[in-house]
């Protein structure tokens, strides 16, 4: 099973993204998923957590991710002492920065990988919503899920026109990635 931790802030759309890669994984992609959040009544800025598991098989712990593959963080000031935790050695953190190589050096038991999700939300949407950024970052890093799948997802739960702006950022975030 490969287990996604989410961190974001209240707006910016991480319970969704977890959502998303969870219809790419099981209504796109034949896998099993579950997707869920952790927060209780935060306002909109809060610290926010979401979360996501992908299986072959039937997932039956609906638990806390404990042991996260891949870790997205959509606000790099979501990044404090203590924050590795629950993250096993080796796995993925893909960051919103524009600046990724302090993360490097910070958290280098992990391969870190950045992308401005921001600056490409502002350009495609007008607004720093950068869940699909790093959504798209995620589906390119991983394999969990195909660039279609992705895509499709957005298709599936959004309206024609915001999944049009939003298939753009997928596209766009993960060829940044592969390249």
């Amino acid at each position: 099973m490969k287990e996604i931790r989410w961190h974001g802030r209240g707006g910016q759309g991480g319970f969704t993204a977890s959502r998303l890669l969870g219809i790419a994984a099981s209504v796109h992609g034949g896998k099993h998923a579950l997707a869920f959040p952790s927060f209780g009544p935060e306002r909109r800025g809060a610290p926010v957590l979401a979360f996501t598991k992908i299986d072959d098989s039937k997932i039956h712990d609906r638990s806390e991710v404990q042991e996260s593959d891949y870790v997205v963080v959509m606000d790099e000031t979501l990044i404090t002492p203590g924050f590795e935790k629950g993250i096993r050695p080796g796995a993925t953190i893909l960051v919103n920065t524009e600046n990724i190589e302090k993360y490097r050096i910070e958290l280098k038991d992990f391969q870190v990988l950045g992308i401005d999700a921001t600056s490409m939300a502002m350009e495609i949407l007008g607004r720093p919503i950068t869940n699909t950024a790093m959504y798209g970052a995620l589906a390119a890093a991983s394999g969990l899920v195909s660039k279609e799948a992705a895509i499709a997802s957005i298709h599936t739960e959004m309206k024609p026109k915001l999944a049009a702006l939003n298939e753009k950022i997928v596209e766009r975030a993960f060829e940044a990635i592969k390249a």
